[in-house]
């Protein structure tokens, strides 16, 4: 994972709870995991090119 060991994670979880506090955290979660299943639906979504292709 990027060359990170625990301690680095550690400090950047806390880092990031000094910054954001500890409401606003699953907030921002939550929201990268809409937007990360939204974009892996829209990459597996085979566009009209594809389908063309495949009608040939």
């Amino acid at each position: 994972m990027f060359g990170l060991g625990l301690p680095e994670v550690g400090i950047i979880a806390i880092v990031a709870l000094v910054i954001f506090g500890p409401k606003k955290i699953p907030e921002m979660g939550s929201a990268l995991g809409k937007t990360l299943r939204g974009f892996k639906q829209e990459m597996n979504k085979p566009t009209s090119e594809q389908d063309d292709q495949q009608d040939s």
